[in-house]
């Protein structure tokens, strides 16, 4: 198979000598988070999915959370000091991230937006986040991911 072109995300961890794992599974068929796990053998504790937002006052947030959990709004909103937030319409992502719903990675998007981590991610060695496209996971260290990602870590599942 030939090698599949660098992303952002890979663009931005190789320009900073960050280290990271590719874990390509474009041939699964894998579509949901859980799915993703599975297919890569790994706990969906520590995969995580990567959630666009928009807060009552136009600002947009990056929400990473397991999985198979889902984002409490509520808590995400107190987590950013917002009123509120609701998640990005699909038709907006791309224009404002450069990802593709179920490729967006919380790295290398045209604008740095103030990412929320859930906090079980410091329980791991490496977690696995989108590497930039569908079919793509990278797994590397919280830490290395916060030098590329300005990152807050919170209670933000329901």
């Amino acid at each position: 198979m030939a090698e599949k072109a660098k992303t952002n995300a890979m663009r931005q961890l190789d320009s900073k000598k960050i280290a990271y794992r590719e874990h390509d599974y474009t041939d699964s068929g894998a579509v949901s988070g859980v799915d993703v796990a599975a297919e890569l053998g790994e706990d969906p504790a520590r995969v995580f999915k990567t959630l666009v937002t928009t807060g009552k006052t136009g600002n947009h947030y990056v929400f990473m959370v397991p999985v198979a959990e889902e984002l409490d709004l509520k808590k995400a909103a107190k987590a950013v000091s917002e009123k509120s937030i609701e998640m990005l319409k699909s038709k907006d992502l791309l224009p404002l991230t450069g990802y593709i719903h179920g490729g967006c990675s919380p790295i290398g998007m045209k604008k740095q937006f103030r990412t929320v981590v859930h906090e079980t991610a410091k329980n791991f060695d490496a977690i696995f986040c989108s590497g930039g496209r569908i079919g793509l996971q990278i797994e590397l260290s919280p830490d290395a991911l916060g030098k590329v990602v300005r990152l807050e870590f919170a209670d933000i599942i329901k």
